[in-house]
């Protein structure tokens, strides 16, 4: 039987395997957005096992698990880490046309060598074959992230971070770039329990008591400098949908005393500071040159069984159907009316959007940046063969595809690294079928430019990323 995973997988013309073979495959990666642990890439400690690399965290895994009907203490709770992989093996012959199928298998072949398809009968051997790798040098963190032709990785932090990690790979004669994402989704929320005691941990690392919008907004620059001389050039935002009303600083300002004051406020004016700190925040990316990402539209955390169990992050999240147009508008014109609109790439959780943000992002644009406002890669439930092709298709009529800063990870895994491979073959095989097609000149020099441009020089463009990284520790700035 033919190898699932071979030279031409996902390839169907000879137009498609020039370009992907000639143009896409050994272009470096920029991995702008995950979620990987920068403790354990500093630390640099290898797996126990596989399933301490592969299955714990995975909630794509998870899922499908759950879907199977697995009991739960193989899938996050109490059984040993071989159980919860026999049990995983036995999951994945009924993932069928479920991208894990595709992903479980490349990355297989590409991290371990192993071609062979992973089930109940040959999970033994591949569990057994691996953790013998896994216990090798060459598959620490460091060198798993380094063997993907990986450039820079951008991991995901709070603004309370102290980045002594980051510091600590930063003086390291490690050649990836691995720099810090600012995400403050704990600034916005402040209908949340803990908003006050976030603010309070914030006043405290910054030495800037926050009494005020004024003294917020001064703490939040103080973490910005912070983080940007630390590497960061890159913020990232997890909301059900965009922030855009009307508000005045004076009316900002009220709402916030009263949520310090431990008062209750009205969802009316929650969605007002939501919107006021999410055009504080924008500005001062817009100051620094960062981009702005904006991952929109996911409901999170809707099985509360499970969430009561598991914790956050428990594979119990879903698609959303929030209303986005008329909030995104107002608050990127808001920023752009004041020459405040940084970079932004948008993402939609709801296949229903791409056309929405797709024609927002057209909408704003600057001189000298190529796609200013970006059309972001296929996310979460739609970054998968059918919604990569979607989204590339909606960009393609909506946009520019040759502006795209492509593919990124957005995994909590070391092994997800091949999904940059996965896109690069799904980009180049749309490709050559419009060429076998005639729908495009036969110019495979351009078109491979394109494929280039769309895999890696475009990124390294857009985003700009420091060539040196000023050590700073856990230095903090007070008067900026």
């Amino acid at each position: 039987m033919k190898k699932l995973i071979h030279d031409d997988f996902l390839l169907e013309t000879d137009y498609a395997k020039e370009l992907y073979h000639n143009y896409a495959k050994d272009q470096p990666i920029i991995d702008y957005h995950c979620h990987l642990p920068v403790d354990e890439i500093a630390a640099n400690n290898n797996f126990a096992n596989l399933t301490q690399i592969w299955i714990e965290g995975d909630h794509y895994k998870w899922r499908a698990m759950r879907a199977l009907g697995i009991e739960e203490k193989y899938i996050t709770g109490n059984a040993t880490d071989e159980e919860k992989f026999h049990k995983w093996a036995e999951t994945v012959p009924y993932s069928l046309r479920n991208p894990l199928y595709h992903w479980t298998h490349l990355e297989l072949s590409r991290y371990f060598g192993i071609d062979q398809l992973l089930d109940s009968t040959s999970a033994a051997a591949i569990y057994e074959e691996c953790n013998k790798k896994l216990s090798c040098p060459e598959f620490s963190p460091q060198n798993l992230i380094q063997r993907m032709h990986t450039e820079v990785v951008c991991t995901t932090d709070d603004p309370l971070d102290d980045l002594s990690h980051h510091s600590r790979l930063a003086a390291s004669e490690y050649p990836v770039k691995v720099l810090p994402t600012f995400r403050p989704d704990g600034l916005i929320e402040i209908e949340k329990v803990d908003f006050i005691d976030y603010l309070s941990a914030l006043s405290k690392i910054t030495d800037i008591k926050i009494k005020d919008f004024e003294s917020l907004k001064g703490a939040i620059r103080s973490r910005v400098h912070h983080f940007h001389n630390n590497g960061c050039r890159l913020s990232d935002h997890g909301l059900p949908h965009a922030y855009g009303a009307q508000y005045t600083e004076a009316e900002v300002n009220r709402i916030l005393k009263l949520r310090l004051a431990e008062k209750s406020i009205t969802q009316k004016e929650a969605v007002q500071y939501k919107s006021a700190i999410l055009v504080a925040l924008g500005e001062l990316y817009a100051e620094k040159n960062w981009v702005m990402q904006l991952h929109l539209g996911p409901i999170r955390d809707t099985n509360k069984v499970v969430l009561g169990k598991v914790g956050i992050n428990a594979g119990v999240d879903s698609i959303g159907d929030y209303q986005q147009a008329e909030h995104l508008a107002s608050f990127l014109n808001r920023l752009n009316n004041n020459d405040n609109l940084p970079k932004t790439i948008l993402y939609n959780s709801n296949p229903s959007d791409n056309e929405v943000f797709a024609t927002m992002a057209g909408n704003f644009t600057g001189e000298g940046i190529k796609s200013k406002v970006q059309f972001g890669a296929a996310w979460w439930f739609l970054d998968q063969k059918d919604g990569i092709e979607n989204q590339l298709n909606v960009l393609s009529n909506m946009g520019l595809l040759s502006c795209s800063v492509g593919m990124l990870t957005d995994s909590r895994s070391f092994l997800s690294f091949p999904r940059h491979e996965y896109y690069r073959r799904v980009l180049c095989n749309m490709l050559g079928n419009d060429l076998k097609a005639g729908l495009l000149p036969n110019d495979m020099e351009w078109i491979g430019k394109i494929v280039r441009d769309v895999t890696y020089n475009n990124a390294k463009s857009f985003f700009e990323f420091p060539s040196t990284i000023k050590k700073l520790g856990t230095k903090t700035y007070k008067s900026l």
